[in-house]
Order: C-alpha cells, then sequence, then structure tokens
C-alpha cells in the first residue's frame, strides 16, 4: 500500500470528509476520491461507506487507520535519521496550545528548543476541551486544558498526559468589601455579579461545580474568553470572576485563594501514540512538562484567602 495514500486515509479519519481533506493537502476531491478507491483495491476491501450524502470509514478503514498512524510514524523517524545523518536539520514541531499557556510558557519553549536546534512552529487555539482532539490534524502536539473532574479524552489514537495542575483563584476589584478579610464563605459571594469565559471551558466548568456545591446559580452578567480583558473588567468593579492562578496579571485586582473544595483546571498534552517515538517531539513535550513543573513550584496568589474551597 502506497504511503501517500494512507496519508490521504488518515487525513480523512482525522477531518471527515472528501473536501476537507483536498483542502488540507491541496489537491482536488476527485482526486483524493480516486485515490482513496486505490487505497481500497490495494487493501482488498471497502474502506469507505456512503453516509447520506457524504462517506465514512468501514471499520477496515478503521482498522487501517490505526495501521496507517503506525508506518506514517515509521516513515517520519527515518526521514529525521536521514536528516541527522545528513546535518541538515535537527526537525521540526507542530505546536497547538491553548493562549493563556501560550503567553506563560512560550516564549520560553521557544528559547529553550532554539538552543538545541529544533524549530518549533507555535499555534494558538482556543477551543472547549472537546474540541481539543481536532487540531492534532495539522498538529504533532496539543497542549490543551480541562476541568480536574472532567474526564481526560480516551481513543485509541490519541494518547495524554496531565503536565500540571493550575489552581482557579478569585479576582475582586480594589474596594470590593472582601478584598481586606482574611477568610469569607462561598454564601458571601451569592451575590455577586460574575464574568466568566464561555462554556464548555475549564473555567466555567469550575464555576458551574461551585453552583453545585452552594446550591446557588451564579449571576454571569458577562462571558469573555480573553483573561486580560475579563481582569480589566473586575479591577473597574464590573463584577468578580475566577481565573487561573498563573494568568492573573492586573497589578489592581486583588486574588483570593479558594479553600474548601478542589477548584483547579489541569494542562495535558494530547498526541498520537506513536508520536514521542520521533525525538523531537518527545523533546518538546519533556521541555514542556519541565517549564510546568518550574511554575507549579514557584506560583503562589498574590493576596488573600478566601475560605469555602480549598485548592490543593
Amino acid at each position: 500500500m502506497d504511503v501517500h495514500r494512507l496519508r490521504l486515509l488518515r487525513e480523512f479519519a482525522d477531518r471527515g470528509s472528501v473536501g476537507a481533506v483536498a483542502d488540507a493537502m491541496r489537491l482536488t476531491p476527485s482526486a483524493v476520491s480516486q485515490q482513496l478507491k486505490v487505497l481500497g483495491r490495494e487493501a482488498g476491501i471497502d474502506l469507505l461507506e456512503q453516509d447520506g450524502r457524504g462517506l465514512r470509514l468501514t471499520d477496515a478503514g478503521r482498522a487501517l487507520v490505526l495501521r496507517a498512524d503506525d508506518v506514517i510514524a515509521a516513515v517520519d523517524r527515518a526521514a529525521d535519521e536521514m536528516a541527522a545523518h545528513a546535518r541538515t536539520t535537527v526537525g521540526s514541531v507542530r505546536l497547538a496550545m491553548f493562549p493563556s499557556a501560550a503567553a506563560l510558557l512560550l516564549p520560553g519553549l521557544l528559547s529553550r528548543m532554539a538552543a538545541s536546534g529544533v524549530a518549533v512552529v507555535a499555534t494558538d487555539v482556543d477551543v472547549p476541551y472537546a474540541s481539543a482532539p481536532d487540531t492534532l490534524a495539522d498538529h504533532d502536539l496539543v497542549l490543551t486544558h480541562r476541568d480536574e473532574r472532567a474526564p481526560s479524552v480516551r481513543s485509541p489514537r490519541i494518547r495524554s498526559s496531565v503536565v500540571m495542575r493550575e489552581p482557579v483563584d478569585l479576582v475582586v476589584p480594589p474596594g470590593h468589601r472582601l478584598s481586606g478579610q482574611d477568610e469569607v464563605t462561598l454564601d458571601d459571594l451569592a451575590d455577586e455579579d460574575w464574568i466568566s469565559v464561555r462554556g464548555g471551558f475549564p473555567v466555567d466548568d469550575v464555576l458551574l461545580s461551585l453552583a453545585t456545591i452552594t446550591g446557588v446559580q451564579p449571576r454571569v452578567v458577562h462571558r469573555i474568553n480573553d483573561f486580560a480583558v475579563i481582569e480589566a473588567m473586575v479591577a473597574d468593579g464590573h463584577g468578580v470572576a475566577l481565573i487561573p492562578r498563573f494568568a492573573v496579571r492586573h497589578p489592581a485586582v486583588h486574588q483570593l485563594v479558594l479553600a474548601g473544595v478542589r477548584a483547579a483546571r489541569v494542562y495535558e498534552i494530547l498526541h498520537r501514540p506513536q508520536a514521542l517515538d520521533r525525538p523531537v517531539n518527545a523533546s518538546v513535550a519533556d521541555a514542556l512538562r519541565s517549564l510546568c513543573e518550574a511554575v507549579a513550584a514557584s506560583g503562589q496568589p498574590r493576596r488573600y484567602t478566601v475560605a469555602g474551597v480549598r485548592n490543593s
């Protein structure tokens, strides 16, 4: 079976349609369809079947995709080894990161990898955790995040590893009734206006968890996904918010530790099962893990404690 056609099959498994594969591979849809038909003849069995107006993988097609992952990974490793013998390049890694992780980790990662000769091609991808695996179609590694209570992704074509737990803290504006107290209870937060992220993202999941614990539905007045904008709004008195500890930057907001229940998001690296067999991918994953460990070891909230929710 031809490796290029196996790549097309894997692209179809990742993207779900012939048209999407054609766009990604810069081919016409008819060329993609023809090559997949040829691959089916090479395999001796139908790999695709009709699904309404589109196509889907057959059981045999899904099984071959798993083997295609193995074959393509082996070919990529061979290419890396030949490049190393030729001393042309160490290699490059396509990395997707959620924005606040990129702000926290990407500058240090790029410096560390440049010193080792590995090129990192980074992209910020702001999607809910459920959609993060889809970005592996275009990236070697994906650094994503989820509420620590949410289950990790499960798929025979995806591996995941947690590299950091980041507590989620409360931020309030200067002069807020809670800002000068050492302790408050969750009941004291019942009548607050909240600024949260969009639904499906970890911080909103944490807020919903707190609502379940207290029995009080938070009054969310704004939904913004940029933490810098949220902090600016909080600092100007437009509400309170939950923000991951290492994302807090605004000098005017008061950062309060939640105590009493677990409230955190976890950073997770997603990759194909064979991806870390490539040394360049493994080196970037190891560097991310090391940077996360350093951040977690040194990061502490700046101010005050809120009683009623525990971050540790």
